[in-house]
């Protein structure tokens, strides 16, 4: 039995056992019930993630995922594919946004080559080298990759989080760097949860309102030529997906699987999220989502996976800035939780 196949055997739904014990704990802090609204829902989330009613504050870790497209080659990107293996190096000389964030957040950022079109032969050695092909195929002209290379995929991103779990991190963050992947992105979401292109398909690097058109027209042209092999998560990922979705995706299910709380930056990572609730929907109970995108299609997105973003911050960058953001806030959730004093132990009377 394969990896993926492990993997999504091990993988169990958060249960209520605890839920008495942690609501009752929240609700004995000095404050109103539910004064603290999301604060008080996160810190929640993770203590069931992690089956605990006594949290450590998290050793964090961000997964940046590299990866190109074939289907760049339609003029979907406002940017050449040549600055994916540009950012890909900025991003490893520290120079990138997601570098100074994840520095903010206290949490290590490790920048994995998934299908990166270029060698990076002067790469320094903290890339991690995990590259399946150098690219995707075209997703217009036919599959962007094997059902082979998809989980082989899947299976990069479930090895991350098992290092992940060895080394002792207990959040988990996506991220992403590939010109183009708005458009696969977008793709998935029209196969795995029954979108239109015309309805989220947005500028992505900054297209303008013929170039957004022309994107649509071309994903709805993948989805018509990819129709026969859109039938499964796994067949679905093949067809229309990329290998830097693809690892965000086997993260997210290893995460799970070790019962790792993970955050989901943006538009892209939530298309791999949406792979892996396609793949197990239990691994739902194991995310967070770091911030609405600007991205037009990221709201309807969510609503159709019933979550609701910790951050509004009309982001749309990637990389994994959305989740190093919100690591701050699962911090400070979880100090409300250990450190605040409560009313049986301090003797402050409660409401009437």
């Amino acid at each position: 039995m394969t990896t993926l196949e492990n993997t999504l055997k091990t993988i169990l739904p958060t249960t209520d056992i605890l839920d008495g014990k942690i609501q009752a704990h929240l609700d004995d802090l000095t404050k109103p019930k539910g004064s603290l609204g999301t604060l008080e829902d996160i810190a929640a989330a993770y203590c069931k993630a992690r089956g605990t009613v006594a949290p450590a504050l998290p050793r964090k870790r961000i997964y940046c995922f590299g990866g190109d497209h074939g289907v760049v080659a339609e003029g979907i990107s406002a940017f050449p594919a040549t600055v994916t293996p540009q950012m890909v190096m900025n991003m490893l000389h520290g120079g990138a946004a997601i570098n100074v964030l994840a520095k903010h957040a206290e949490s290590d950022l490790v920048i994995v080559d998934m299908g990166v079109n270029d060698p990076l032969e002067d790469a320094p050695e903290n890339l991690c080298r995990r590259k399946i092909r150098s690219g995707t195929d075209n997703m217009a002209t036919g599959p962007a990759m094997t059902e082979t290379d998809a989980r082989k995929a899947l299976e990069v991103g479930i090895e991350l989080a098992a290092e992940a779990a060895a080394d002792g991190i207990t959040l988990l963050g996506t991220g992403d760097m590939g010109i183009g992947n708005t458009t696969p992105s977008t793709a998935l979401y029209c196969a795995l949860l029954d979108c239109t292109p015309q309805d989220i398909t947005d500028r992505g690097t900054g297209l303008d309102d013929e170039g957004v058109q022309h994107k649509a027209a071309v994903i709805t042209k993948a989805l018509e030529i990819n129709a026969d092999r859109i039938t499964t998560p796994l067949s679905t990922l093949a067809a229309v997906g990329g290998f830097e979705i693809a690892g965000i995706a086997g993260l997210i299910l290893g995460g799970a699987a070790h019962r790792i709380p993970i955050i989901v930056d943006g538009f892209i990572s939530t298309a791999g999220a949406t792979v892996a609730i396609a793949l197990c929907p239990g691994v739902k109970d194991y995310l967070l989502f770091s911030h609405m995108s600007q991205e037009q299609g990221h709201a309807h997105i969510l609503s159709k996976l019933d979550v609701a973003p910790i951050l509004n911050l009309g982001l749309r960058l990637g990389e994994g800035t959305g989740a190093a953001l919100a690591m701050g806030i699962v911090d400070a959730a979880l100090k409300i939780y250990n450190e605040m004093a409560t009313f049986s132990g301090t003797g402050i009377s409660e409401k009437d």
